[in-house]
């Protein structure tokens, strides 16, 4: 077995296609509509998906928002140099809710991104992607 994908619901397919694609660097893998029950998929990661793991993005037609609820937490990227990936996400638009730095407890450097739908996107240097980051 392996991770194909996790899925995301956003208010705006294009809007969360451009952030994943032009802030954070991914590719548009693949999209599809589904009009009998009105919703669109856009499929976004580095690698294809035969490859590795990638981001279901799903627009449900007329949904513009949605309650995040408290059991989700983020996604992990792992990125050479966390505070030079920020100041990047920055100059392209994207926010930055923590900035680069250790994690509390421990030494792995990470930061947080939020996406238009407020999805948390944590930033871990890969150097320290391999371990407990209370490590």
């Amino acid at each position: 077995m392996r991770l194909l994908h996790t899925m995301l619901r956003v208010g705006n397919l294009q809007r969360s296609i451009d952030f994943y694609t032009q802030v954070l660097g991914m590719r548009l893998l693949r999209t599809s509509e589904n009009t009998e029950y009105k919703y669109s998929l856009a499929f976004v990661g580095y690698t294809d998906e035969s490859e590795g793991s990638v981001i279901e993005l799903t627009y449900n037609w007329g949904v513009d928002s949605y309650d995040m609820g408290s059991a989700f937490g983020h996604l992990a990227l792992g990125v050479d140099n966390v505070a030079a990936t920020c100041d990047r996400i920055r100059h392209a638009g994207g926010k930055i809710t923590r900035e680069a730095g250790p994690v509390k407890g421990g030494t792995s450097v990470i930061a947080f991104v939020e996406d238009p739908d407020g999805y948390k996107i944590e930033l871990v240097e890969n150097k320290h992607a391999g371990q407990g980051l209370g490590n």
